[in-house]
């Protein structure tokens, strides 16, 4: 047997063919030297084994947390360096620092394994091997980014789908009416006005074809100001006021403004023009205008209507406008962008009920007369103002009713003072005046204090509360009779037969003959007048009150109470209203009469008949200068005050008052005239009392008189 050779047995190759190896790696000798620590695990049970699979574990861990700081070092060293690189490319002039050379690590031997001599075969070390990273970009994740991307696009597709549920299904309700609000156009169908009529069918006041012009400021093209220009002319306003209709497209509330008027009532060939602009913010429509006739007939008892609301604003316009207006009616449709309805789209249509007519009771061609006679006795009496009216009698029917100053009814805005809508037959108040005497005369008959073919002595003057009252007509004190006492329009006679009848009884009998309320004739605004209660007499009262003084009247109501003594004692209420009309032109039944009331008995009316006729008949009266040839007329003047600022203007209120003929009446005259510069009632109006009454019974044809005046015994 060959010696064994030690070179032979270290021979790698030789250990290999001698080593063994367990399922674990280990040679036959590490298995056997740890053989005896298993046993002794064994051993101890379970707790060690655990204590050492955790050891392992810990090691693990350590060396995986070594590799993890070894790689962020290595990335530490590449980002210096691509850093580097970057700014050498980007300033290649910089002179570029030298940095110490870095020796590479030195490579870690590979641990040998326990009981291993000599440089055998190294033993497998547990934590893999790092290779070195070459300095090369960091390579994204495709899976993350397009997560990433999925994730961005869910996100974008989830907020447009609930935007469409929101627009499609929340809010489509409110985005369509949006939408057809905004192509919904509303334009009004204004109402015919309904007529005013005479009592002989002859129109007062009637409405023609016209057109509107009105904007709708969120269609209009070009400047607001030039449009405005433009349009001024034609429309007859002043390019300021039109241009902020134009050019204002919202309220104040931020609503859209899609109709505005510009005018109404406008020409037909001016709306042919305006349309000829084809301007789409422009809206031309059909409308109608007021057209007054008489221009300045009976203007103040018809009064007027507004331009751009067509209402009433005055007299019997403004008093019946319900009943003539009628109700306006409009028109929906959408339009397109150009404008024009859209065909087959939503369309609706209220028509407008026409207005209705009125029927009066003043005759057109009594008024003209009327009219001319009181402008021609203010002018010569260079009074201020003055009014004339002509009432029937037993109807109340007021069949001319004339005021001056007055206007052109038809251009009712073209005037310097708004003093010339008045209606002064039913607006002024005055003194009375001596006119208020027949209430007296009337209540001492009635109440039996004189007899109709009595007389009385009658002083020259009186005093009444300190205050002297006097006849004008000098007689010294002397005695009178009834026909007398009218005649000579005596203050001391009246004031001692409203002595008799007391405070309670004078005023009873003016409420009774209608004073101190209106008489509810049909104008807007009509006045009560004032009349003072007995409890508020003063000293004066007793010597004032009844010749007119210390209470106030129009000459309507003063009008009235002289009809209701034509009328055989009944009062009626005076009235500018014939009939109504429907719009196909029947009347309507009216079941309410005018008021009516007895006020005196039809003896006492009688008596009255014949004395009021003193005054114009006899030397002595006071309207000497109304008689008439060949009719007789009844009737009594007054001089009254104008009450102004809580005393009494300068001048006097001059009326005349009566009806005719004096023995079968048919007819009540008034006139009224305020002069600045005095002058008595006779003399005053007079003449006109006598012009109207004569072209009133010619008009009517009423027969003359066939027998003469009646001659009266003034002198008891």
């Amino acid at each position: 047997m060959e010696p064994s050779d030690p070179r032979r047995r270290r021979d790698p190759s030789s250990i290999s063919r001698a080593r063994r190896y367990t399922p674990r790696g280990r040679t036959v000798r590490e298995a056997a030297s740890d053989s005896a620590e298993d046993n002794r695990a064994r051993e101890h049970g379970a707790r060690d084994r655990e204590a050492a699979r955790r050891a392992r574990n810990r090691r693990l861990t350590e060396q995986a947390e070594d590799l993890a700081a070894k790689r962020r070092r290595e990335a530490a060293a590449r980002s210096r360096q691509r850093r580097q690189r970057e700014t050498a490319a980007i300033a290649p002039e910089r002179r570029e620092i030298p940095r110490p050379r870095q020796e590479p690590p030195a490579r870690r031997s590979a641990p040998r394994r326990p009981g291993s001599t000599g440089p055998g075969r190294p033993v497998r070390d547990r934590v893999p091997r790092v290779s070195p990273i070459r300095d090369l970009p960091r390579v994204g994740n495709p899976a993350r980014r397009l997560r990433f991307a999925a994730a961005i696009l869910f996100i974008l597709l989830a907020l447009t789908g609930g935007r469409l549920i929101q627009l499609q299904v929340t809010d489509s309700a409110a985005y369509a009416a949006d939408a057809f609000n905004q192509r919904l156009v509303t334009e009004p169908l204004p109402a015919s006005r309904g007529s005013i009529l005479d009592r002989n069918g002859n129109a007062l006041a009637y409405s023609v074809e016209a057109n509107f012009i009105a904007v709708d400021p969120t269609r209009v093209e070009g400047d607001a100001a030039v449009l405005a220009a433009e349009l001024g002319p034609l429309l007859g306003r002043p390019a300021s006021e039109l241009e902020p209709l134009i050019a204002t497209e919202a309220t104040l509330e931020g609503d859209p403004i899609q109709f505005a008027y510009l005018q109404r009532g406008v020409d037909l060939d001016v709306g042919e023009q305006i349309a000829a602009m084809a301007n789409p913010g422009l809206i031309v429509g059909d409308d109608e205008r007021r057209v007054v006739p008489g221009r300045d007939l009976a203007a103040n008892v018809i009064g007027f209507t507004g331009i751009d609301t067509a209402q009433g604003l005055s007299g019997l316009e403004a008093t019946y406008d319900d009943w003539l207006r009628g109700i306006d009616g409009e028109v929906s449709y959408e339009r397109g962008r150009s404008g024009q309805p859209i065909p087959g789209a939503f369309y609706r249509e209220e028509p407008a009920v026409p207005g209705k007519d009125i029927q009066l009771t003043i005759d057109a061609d009594l008024q003209f007369q009327v009219q001319n006679i009181l402008e021609s006795t203010v002018t010569e009496h260079e009074a201020e103002f003055g009014s004339a009216m002509v009432m029937e009698v037993g109807t109340g029917h007021m069949l001319a009713m004339a005021s001056t100053p007055t206007y052109d009814a038809a251009a009712p805005f073209d005037v310097e003072s708004e003093e010339v809508y008045r209606d002064y037959g039913t607006q002024a108040t005055v003194d009375p005046g001596s006119i208020h005497k027949a209430v007296i005369f009337a209540a001492a008959l009635e109440e039996g204090c004189i007899e109709s073919d009595g007389t009385m002595y009658v002083p020259q003057t009186v005093s009444k509360g300190g205050q002297p009252y006097e006849d004008t007509y000098p007689h010294g004190g002397a005695v009178l009779s009834m026909a007398g006492m009218i005649a000579q329009s005596s203050n001391v006679g009246t004031i001692a037969l409203a002595d008799c009848l007391g405070p309670e009884k004078v005023y009873e009998y003016q409420r009774l003959f209608g004073l101190g309320e209106p008489t509810g004739v049909g104008i807007a605004g009509e006045a009560p007048g004032m009349l003072q209660p007995p409890e508020n007499w003063s000293g004066t009262s007793a010597g004032s009150i009844p010749i007119g003084h210390e209470s106030t009247a129009t000459i309507i109501q003063m009008a009235a109470a002289y009809g209701a003594i034509a009328n055989d004692g009944v009062y009626v209420q005076p009235t500018l209203i014939d009939r109504l009309l429907e719009s196909d032109g029947d009347a309507v039944e009216d079941d309410a009469e005018s008021e009516t009331r007895r006020v005196i008995s039809e003896p006492t009316a009688k008596d009255l008949h014949y004395l009021l006729q003193a005054p114009i008949a006899d030397g002595t009266g006071t309207g000497r200068n109304a008689e008439l040839e060949n009719y007789h007329l009844a009737g009594k003047t007054g001089t009254g005050g104008l009450a102004e600022d809580g005393g009494y203007a300068p001048g006097a209120v001059a009326s005349f008052v009566g009806f005719a003929p004096a023995e079968n009446p048919r007819y009540v005259v008034a006139v009224s005239v305020y002069t600045p510069e005095g002058g008595g009632g006779g003399g005053t109006t007079g003449d006109a009392f006598r012009e109207i009454n004569e072209f009133t019974l010619s008009y009517y044809g009423v027969p003359p008189a066939t027998e003469p005046a009646p001659e009266f015994d003034v002198w008891g």
